[in-house]
């Protein structure tokens, strides 16, 4: 394709390590997309006769046809789709397939079909976070009243519900999808048209083409157009993030699933046995996923430093881009459909969740607010006294709600019986009312709202 310039053809290793068609071959469906809106705007620009265009884009539509069928055949010397799908139509059509490559360069046909390929799959990413939220609200509504510990430093914090948690975990994906829909907004703009770096002395009508690939605009700079790939960063920016809140998703399973905690039971189909070990039942589905972070988050640290140091416009490096990104993004895909699984069919425990709430004194806060409210005291003096009653309950054995009423007035006098009242757990999560709170009432107040914007009854 381009050896008019050489008396010799490539060494055999610069042959491997110059082509990519053996990962590139993933952005045909774009290849062909793109290049057939390119050779109708050249037609109608009257650049090529519209009986060639014709042609060109008849040959188009079998290549596709046999990519579809047979897959892209990898041949070195092609070195990418672009050459192989060319090469292929001038097979099919003979001469006239020259023409297509008229002002276009394969620096932007390539950010064209990479911007293209990012684009399907951030969408295909929200279908699959939807779903995930999906699973999250329906599970939190089954256990809006569920009592269960609440941490922080994973020690017995406050008792919240088990549909507060798993609203939490909305929440987190809530975010994802944002950052994915900011990435798109962003990327939303064709290069093609910006040839190698210039732009091009044809005629062209950038509009049209952006228009037929559905992008919001042409991109306004021809240098930048062909040497950007912040897109591509901000889609693994944001499967980063997402990746990591899915490991800390995971996480949490991990240590439920442990008998010493026991919340959960895990189902059979995500879970796997021990070839020594009979009564093991492992969570590897969500470990996976949990370690799936570590190399997505790679991936983006990959691109970063191949895109770190480029002048503009285009450089050979980076032919490296998007295997990074095709890696990164099979993960994400893996790991968001193996955590919704998961959230569908795991058992929650909620007798162990509560049994436990019961047992931390997880009411010590309440029982310092009430002395603020009820007695008047200030918060901190009410927390010293809440803190030597929890004392005393550890030292006794008790839980906060089994001390009697002599100890906690010899702790101070001001407390009375009404206090029994705030001290257990289910008195505690009601009186969370606040917006955002954990008493039932709040939590389906968030599942009603959750389930509006998911287009859920």
């Amino acid at each position: 394709m381009w050896g008019g310039r050489f008396a010799e053809g490539p060494a055999a290793v610069m042959r491997e390590i110059n082509a990519s068609i053996p990962f590139d071959k993933r952005l045909w469906q774009q290849d062909i997309r793109a290049s057939k809106a390119h050779v109708a705007m050249l037609a109608e620009q009257g650049i090529v006769k519209a009986e060639d265009a014709a042609r060109i884009a008849q040959g188009l539509d079998t290549i596709a046809a046999e990519y579809e069928a047979n897959g892209v055949p990898v041949d070195l010397a092609l070195e990418d789709i672009h050459m192989a799908t060319e090469a292929r139509l001038a097979e099919l059509i003979g001469p006239t397939a020259g023409r297509l490559h008229t002002a276009r360069s394969r620096n932007d046909q390539v950010a064209t079909d990479f911007r293209l390929w990012v684009r399907d799959a951030i969408d295909a990413v929200e279908l699959g976070l939807i779903e995930l939220q999906k699973a999250l609200v329906t599970r939190a509504e089954e256990h809006a009243d569920a009592v269960m510990p609440g941490f922080t430093h994973l020690q017995s914090a406050q008792p919240v519900t088990l549909g507060h948690h798993l609203m939490a975990w909305y929440e987190m994906i809530r975010r994802d999808r944002d950052r994915f829909a900011d990435a798109r907004r962003r990327l939303n703009e064709c290069p093609l048209g910006a040839a190698a770096l210039a732009g091009t002395g044809f005629p062209i009508d950038r509009h049209a083409t952006a228009s037929a690939l559905d992008f919001a605009k042409p991109t306004d700079n021809s240098l930048d157009s062909v040497s950007d790939r912040d897109f591509a960063l901000d889609y693994l920016m944001a499967a980063s993030q997402c990746s990591l809140h899915l490991s800390r998703m995971s996480e949490e399973i991990i240590i439920w699933a442990s008998q010493p905690f026991g919340f959960v039971a895990l189902p059979d189909q995500w879970s796997t046995g021990s070839s020594i070990m009979p009564q093991k039942r492992n969570p590897d589905a969500v470990e996976l996923v949990r370690g799936h972070a570590g190399r997505i988050t790679g991936c983006l640290n990959a691109l970063m430093m191949t895109m770190k140091g480029l002048p503009l416009a285009y450089s050979k490096d980076m032919q490296d881009d998007k295997p990074p990104v095709f890696e990164a993004h099979d993960l994400l895909a893996l790991s968001i459909a193996a955590m919704t699984g998961m959230t569908q069919s795991v058992t929650f425990r909620t007798d162990r969740m509560r049994a436990l709430a019961e047992s931390g004194f997880a009411t010590a806060t309440d029982l310092a607010d009430w002395l603020v409210r009820e007695a008047g005291l200030p918060f901190r003096e009410a927390h010293h006294v809440t803190g030597r009653a929890v004392k005393l309950a550890e030292e006794k054995g008790l839980a906060l709600a089994a001390l009697p009423l002599a100890d906690l007035q010899a702790i101070n006098p001001a407390i009375n019986d009404s206090v029994f009242s705030v001290l257990t757990v289910d008195a505690s999560v009601a009186s969370r009312m606040s917006h955002g709170g954990t008493a039932p009432a709040q939590v389906r107040a968030r599942i009603a709202d959750a389930k509006t914007l998911l287009g859920i009854s």
